[in-house]
């Protein structure tokens, strides 16, 4: 009897131990489940808040940095918000840089810019900026050939500045008063840009007083760029304005005086007259040529006339505005060449050229003797 009882309890003993090495295999195996395998992908952090208004970017292809303090840089294109006083530094990396930056800076001969180049990069600095600073910079690689240089298009990298000042929400601009000139045949801007994304801004016509309302079709609004007239026609003439808020009091932005043009672009629209076809030796040759064309579009002239390097004349140029009846808006330029005292040798064909951004046009008046 002894003997089954020792038997059954060496059983039981067998039993409970593999009992027990089971329940501690099975919480081995739980444990190792909760270990995160080393080669597991994580989601990449998405830029939120100000590093996303920035428009920050990894992407490899761009070539520019901005300084940050403490030796830290940050890659830009897109976008990008800065406060005003602060100084800028930027970066681009190559042997040989080339760089775009607000018009103003170089029309004004700025001293607070200053580009230095180095054995890897170029920099560039701009200290105490301010809201008239904001707008596009770039740069590039150059490819030279000797002393020839090209820009490299697609390794250029743009990015626009926001320098942002609560006391100037609006660019500010060098005048007071501007004229837009409107055209059937493209859009057009009404410039008041922004230095910073977040503003609020509404345009609005002086006389009748209202607000123009900006649907995305007619009209939209680019911080960047300012109101854009997608479809202008005679009825946006007049005199504009745009009011922006920003969490304050609200600020307006310099007057818009739009006027319609309905004169085509293409080359110059010449005619030429003389003072008279016939004159006698002695008596001044006067000879006309008049542009009518559109009101900002620059034209230059040239003439072609007898004695031409022999004999003395005096040529002036000249140019304005002629308001042609609701709203309508032309420029006249003209040229007139004055021979004085004519001899034989004064006689002849005079031939006016002119010439703009999209051709030239060539007219000539004869002028002979009695």
């Amino acid at each position: 009897m002894k003997f089954w009882i020792i038997v059954t309890l060496i059983v039981l003993g067998e039993v409970l131990q593999n009992a027990l090495c089971q329940q501690h295999k099975r919480t081995k195996e739980a444990g190792d489940n909760r270990i995160r395998p080393g080669n597991k992908r994580m989601k990449p952090r998405v830029p939120k808040g100000k590093d996303r208004e920035s428009g920050f970017s990894g992407k490899s292809q761009s070539i520019m940095t901005r300084v940050l303090d403490k030796g830290r840089f940050l890659k830009l294109s897109g976008s990008y918000i800065s406060n005003s006083g602060e100084s800028l530094e930027l970066r681009c990396k190559g042997s040989q840089i080339g760089w775009a930056y607000p018009v103003y800076l170089d029309t004004f001969k700025d001293s607070r810019l200053s580009i230095k180049q180095h054995d890897k990069y170029s920099q560039l600095l701009l200290s105490g900026t301010s809201a008239a600073d904001t707008g596009e910079f770039s740069c590039w690689p150059l490819l030279c050939d000797g002393s020839e240089c090209t820009k490299d298009v697609d390794k250029t990298t743009t990015t626009y500045i926001y320098f942002t000042d609560k006391e100037e929400l609006f660019v500010p601009s060098t005048s007071y008063f501007e004229i837009i000139y409107l055209r059937p045949d493209r859009p057009s801007i009404i410039p008041c840009r922004v230095t910073s994304p977040a503003v609020k801004v509404a345009l609005h016509m002086e006389v009748p007083p209202q607000e123009i309302p900006a649907d995305g079709d007619q009209i939209s609004f680019d911080p960047k760029e300012g109101f854009i007239m997608h479809k202008p026609g005679p009825e946006h003439r007049g005199v504009f304005y745009c009011k922006a808020s920003l969490r304050g009091t609200p600020q307006m932005s310099v007057k818009y005086q739009l006027l319609y043009v309905e004169v085509p672009s293409g080359p110059p629209s010449v005619t030429i007259e003389a003072s008279s076809s016939r004159v006698m030796g002695g008596d001044n040759i006067n000879v006309t040529c008049t542009v009518l064309g559109e009101p900002e579009v620059e034209v230059d002239f040239t003439w072609t006339y007898p004695g031409q390097d022999q004999r003395p004349v005096t040529i002036k140029e000249a140019w304005r505005l002629i308001n042609r009846g609701m709203g309508h808006t032309t420029r006249i330029s003209q040229s007139v060449i004055t021979v004085e005292d004519a001899e034989t040798i004064d006689f002849g064909n005079y031939v006016c050229t002119a010439k703009n951004l999209q051709g030239q046009t060539s007219v000539a008046a004869r002028v002979d003797s009695y």
